[in-house]
Formats: structure tokens, C-alpha cells, sequence
């Protein structure tokens, strides 16, 4: 899928990535003013989110099967118009159960997106690092911007319209999507095969390496992502107590941490992967063990250099699934990968609302990040090397 197709869709995939985010994460910061609203303490009220972490995992599956056995590009006009109904009737919300019903429904809409957006955008990529590391920038983007969003609507609106304006523009933006992509011939764009065909035994070995960094890393990333509002409030005070200053602190660091990923993308097309790997698994352990102990200014400047190699991460294992699967079940591997990781994701929640309700503070938390980190650094050692792969691969093809 690129722009050079002409259906136009590719900008769609890539502000599809940016909603993806933006709606899964306005809900940690609009919970800092729900729980003033509703005189609630914090450890109960983030949990309310945990159905639809759970659900932003578990339905990328169904959704894989789906767009390979179905369509693709109509998985993609349900993801715009699910997440756009969900957010608004989540808005709507009159009740801590119904907040936690519609957080549910956005998580399944949501999870749509990874396994079928971003197998349309490396079906025909010529460079898969640098697609990959220009949607991640626009992942992160939402990311980045969902705490500033939801911290202005909540402090000079209601956080009722955190949730309806993102609502409202998922539902125009499935409209652009829809007009862009109708007529086009779902058998354009398909590859032939994987470009490295590997024996079973490395590719079983490949898949393993995938499976725990995705789920450490799924982990790590929504653990930092759901906490790092709060985390700024306990921190921060002296430069501001607002939900919206918070907000606008977290979208800096995550704007500036994004560009990790486009770093990657270029690196991953001209070096070997396992030393990318490695190299972003080793610098996330310091960083995280900082994160739990920095106040002040400091703390700004470590949470940058955290993020963006957790960010880093992401790519990564992106590329990994598109370099060694099949085009024709591309969409089934990568859900497979969202499955893992974004379950491992779902243990965030609780991880968060454990450590804020036992010690009242989030700093033990990015220790326990931290021996996660390690986890990853010792499995990516494990990975095969470029060489090593390539010769495994030219084995098979011979045979």
C-alpha cells in the first residue's frame, strides 16, 4: 500500500494510527478530573479502563481472520465508524459501569486497527522500516496528544467532550476512508511471499523472541503511557497543577520521543536488526530505574530519554513479522503479535492501581518496568543474527 496506488488510502492508515492511540489513552487523563468530579480516588477509578485494554488485545484475532478471510479495507471503514459511536456513547456516560462499557467498545473497535492497518500499509512498502517508522510517528502522535486533548476539554469543557470531539472525528474521517477506497481491487497490492524464507526451527525461534518482547514490551509501553499523567502531577507540582498543564507536558515528551521511531525505521533498512534491537532493549533499563526516582526538571528530561526508546521498541517488532511472513496471512501474524502484546498491555492497569493504592505514589512502579526491560534485552540476545538468518534462508531455498 503506498501513494502511488492511487486510491489515496495511505494517509487514512496513517491518521487511523493517530486516533487509534488517542482514543485508548484519554481516559488516564481525564480520570485525574473524574476523580475530583466525583470525589473518587484514583486507584479506583483507572480501573474502569482494564475491559477495554483487555478487549484491545483479545479482538485483534478475530479481526485479523477477518480482514483476510473477508476485506480488509471494510475492516477498516468498521474501525472508523465503531470507534467514532463508541467514544461519543462513552462521553454520554452516566455511570462508572457505563464508562466501563464504553471504554470495553472503543478497546474492541480499536483493536482492528494494528493487524489490518498495518498489513494494507506493508503490503507493496518498498522500504518496510521507513512505512513502518513513519506510522509509528503517527501512532505516537496520538499518544502524544491524547493527553493534551483530554486535559483541555476537561479543564475548559467538560470531560464529557473528551470523548465526543475524537468521537465525532473518527466518524468523518470513516467517511473520507470509505470515498477514498471505493472501487478498488482487494487482489491489488498482494506480495508473493515472505522475503526471507526461514526452516522451521529458526522461524519457531524468531516467533518466540517476538512473543516475549511484545508482551514485556506491550507491558512497558502502556504502563509508562497510563501512568505518566499521574506521574506528572506527583512530580511536578511546582511547574504546574492543572489537568491541562499535565496534559501539555506529557504531549511534549511524547512529541519529542516519537521521532525515535522514524531513527529506527531508517536504521532497521540499513543495518542489522538484532543490534537495533539490543541496543534499544539495553538503554531502557537505566532509564526506567531513573524514571522512579527523578523530581523536578530532571524528570521531564528523563521521561524524554525513556520514551523514546520505548518507543523505539515498537517498529521493531513490526518489522520482524513483515520480513518473515506470507502476505496472504500477514493480517493473521500480526494480530497474533497485538494479541501477546497488548495483553501483556492489559497488566498494566492493574499493576498501576496496585501501586498507587498500596505505597500512594507511581515511583515503585518503573523499577518493576525496569526488570521487564531486562527480560527484553536477554530475549533480543537470543535473536539470530542478519547473517545467520540469511544463510538459514538460502539453506532453504536450495533444499
Amino acid at each position: 500500500m503506498n501513494t502511488r496506488r492511487g486510491d489515496g488510502l495511505t494517509i487514512y492508515l496513517n491518521v487511523g494510527h493517530t486516533l487509534d492511540h488517542l482514543v485508548m489513552l484519554i481516559y488516564p487523563t481525564v480520570v485525574l478530573a473524574l476523580a475530583v468530579a466525583w470525589d473518587r480516588p484514583y486507584s479506583e477509578l483507572l480501573p474502569l479502563s482494564l475491559g477495554g485494554f483487555i478487549a484491545f488485545g483479545a479482538f485483534s484475532l478475530p479481526a485479523g481472520w477477518l480482514a483476510d478471510h473477508w476485506s480488509r479495507f471494510g475492516m477498516m471503514v468498521l474501525f472508523f465508524a465503531g470507534v467514532g459511536a463508541a467514544s461519543i456513547l462513552t462521553g454520554l456516560a452516566q455511570s462508572e459501569w457505563q464508562i466501563a462499557a464504553g471504554l470495553t467498545l472503543i478497546g474492541l473497535f480499536a483493536a482492528i486497527y494494528h493487524p489490518v492497518g498495518i498489513a494494507m500499509l506493508v503490503a507493496e512498502a518498498p522500504q518496510v522500516g521507513k512505512t513502518l517508522g513513519i506510522n509509528g510517528v503517527f501512532g505516537n502522535v496520538g499518544v502524544a496528544f491524547a493527553a493534551l486533548l483530554a486535559g483541555a476539554l476537561a479543564d475548559f469543557a467538560t470531560w464529557r467532550a473528551a470523548f465526543i470531539v475524537p468521537g465525532v472525528a473518527a466518524l468523518a474521517l470513516g467517511l473520507g476512508f470509505y470515498r477514498a477506497g471505493r472501487g478498488i481491487d482487494p487482489a491489488r497490492g498482494k506480495a508473493k511471499g515472505p522475503a526471507i524464507k526461514l526452516p522451521r526451527e529458526l522461524l519457531v525461534r524468531v516467533f518466540v523472541v517476538i512473543a516475549i518482547t511484545t508482551a514485556a514490551g506491550g507491558l512497558i509501553f502502556n504502563a509508562t503511557t497510563v501512568s505518566m499523567p499521574k506521574l506528572f502531577q506527583e512530580r511536578l507540582a511546582a511547574i504546574t497543577d492543572t489537568t491541562f498543564g499535565i496534559g501539555a507536558l506529557v504531549c511534549a515528551v511524547y512529541l519529542i520521543a516519537a521521532m525515535a521511531q522514524l531513527l529506527v525505521g531508517w536504521l532497521i533498512d540499513r543495518h542489522s536488526l538484532k543490534a537495533i534491537f539490543v541496543t534499544v532493549a539495553l538503554a531502557q533499563v537505566p532509564l526506567l530505574w531513573l524514571a522512579g526516582t527523578t523530581d523536578g526538571a530532571a524528570m521531564i528530561f528523563v521521561a524524554i530519554a525513556m520514551m523514546f526508546f520505548v518507543f523505539g521498541q515498537i517498529p521493531i517488532n513490526d518489522a520482524m513479522i513483515a520480513r518473515y511472513t506470507a502476505e496472504e496471512w500477514r493480517a493473521r501474524a500480526y494480530s497474533v503479535r497485538y494479541v501477546v502484546s497488548f495483553m501483556g498491555s492489559a497488566l498494566a492497569v492493574p499493576l498501576v492501581s496496585v501501586v498507587s493504592g498500596v505505597y500512594g505514589a507511581l515511583g515503585p512502579v518503573y523499577p518493576i518496568l525496569a526488570i521487564f526491560a531486562a527480560l527484553i534485552l536477554a530475549v533480543a540476545l537470543a535473536l539470530p543474527g542478519d547473517r545467520a538468518i540469511a544463510a538459514q534462508g538460502r539453506a532453504s531455498a536450495v533444499a
